[in-house]
């Protein structure tokens, strides 16, 4: 049997809390299992990411704008890509961290937080030989 959890992106500024992302991950998404949060790398290090990271219980992921680019999205944008050269942050990271698949949920936007979910299976699939 499998389970599920979410992988969540997340496009935010520079020196956002802890406790802003958080709200907007749970405002976005309920209760639902957080098992990787990520953005664009140079966001992932900051302690405000790190600590959200922390309070879902998910694993922090950081990918460069080169690997957000090479990912399609259904809602890109010009100012992003003209901000951090790729048309997503929130989506591609979330696809990118849930190891493809569709948007569970595309991006919205809280409190100035862009959120987006890729469900994933944890455990995949069982692998009992031959």
């Amino acid at each position: 049997m499998s389970r599920s959890d979410l992988a969540v992106g997340v496009g935010l500024r520079p020196g956002t809390t802890a406790e802003v992302i958080v709200a907007a991950v749970r405002e976005a998404l309920g209760d639902r299992a957080v098992g990787r949060l990520a953005t664009l790398d140079r966001r992932a290090g900051e302690p405000g990411f790190l600590e959200a990271a922390l309070r879902l219980h998910a694993v922090a992921m950081g990918f460069s704008a080169l690997e957000l680019a090479a990912v399609a999205v259904p809602n890109p944008s010009s100012r992003v890509s003209e901000a951090v050269g790729a048309t997503s942050v929130a989506e591609a990271a979330a696809v990118l961290a849930g190891g493809g698949g569709d948007l569970t949920l595309p991006k919205t936007v809280v409190s100035g937080i862009v959120v987006a979910a890729v469900e994933f299976d944890l455990l995949g699939p069982l692998d009992l030989g031959s």
